[in-house]
């Protein structure tokens, strides 16, 4: 699996690309955006490690470009900004993952695991954790006026088109596979990150939060329902 590391602290990324290369990953490095965006424009990587501020081109701007580009590939920030608005920026420009800096190694390395599960490159992106309910077979949910088209990874509502991420896709289809019910934040934590060590701050909170604004614009009603200490409810509200 290749994996490209971009960040402009040398030794930093000197250090993390040989812990990556010792767990058996091929390691690409660059020390700006710009080298970054060259590199990813090149060649297939699986997952993209960015840190935030970099010279010539943020991890923002790499993370956008890619997107807007059609690259799927999970995307982990390395940053010192760890503020809900700042995850949500983040995840809002397409990142799957945040790790705050500084952060021991072998958290880094739990979350690279995790993602690369996820990439689309491979099955395993939808793959559920063994004690959850099994993915229903079919490649399309639907609930209510939303459905959700799980191979082309878009969600369709009252007439308009819903691009997602790879981690929206997976939070999504969960909600949609349990309509109305209760479902804990640790249960969610779980399925997200197939047990590893989740995020350490509100990575949750704020992929739901941009989830939430992507479902329901002015006039439609809400289909994520917060339960306030418990954890989220999916459907109309009628429950």
């Amino acid at each position: 699996m290749r994996i490209l590391l971009v960040d402009d602290e040398i030794e930093l990324t000197r250090s993390l690309s040989q812990a990556l290369e010792r767990e058996g990953y091929q390691v690409d490095v660059a020390f700006t955006g710009g080298d970054g965006l060259n590199l990813a424009a090149r060649h297939q990587y699986d997952l993209l490690v960015l840190d935030w501020m970099l010279p010539e081109s943020s991890g923002l701007e790499v993370c956008r470009e890619r997107r807007s580009q059609g690259d799927r590939t999970p995307v982990l920030f390395l940053t010192a900004k760890d503020t809900l608005d700042d995850r949500v920026l983040g995840l809002d420009a397409g990142a799957d993952d945040y790790l705050v800096k500084p952060f021991e190694l072998r958290e880094l390395l739990a979350r690279v695991r995790a993602l690369l599960r996820r990439s689309p490159h491979f099955d395993a992106t939808l793959e559920s954790p063994p004690d959850s309910p099994p993915t229903p077979p079919t490649q399309r949910l639907r609930v209510g006026d939303l459905d959700l088209d799980l191979d082309n990874q878009l969600a369709y509502r009252q007439g308009r088109t819903i691009e997602l991420s790879v981690k929206e896709l997976r939070l999504l289809a969960y909600f949609m596979s349990h309509p109305g019910q209760l479902l804990s934040h640790q249960q969610i934590h779980e399925y997200l990150w197939d047990g590893d060590s989740p995020p350490s701050s509100n990575v949750l909170a704020a992929s739901i939060r941009l989830l939430r604004r992507k479902l329901s614009i002015s006039g439609e009603t809400p289909l994520i329902h917060t339960v306030y200490g418990k954890g989220y409810r999916f459907g109309d509200g009628g429950f």
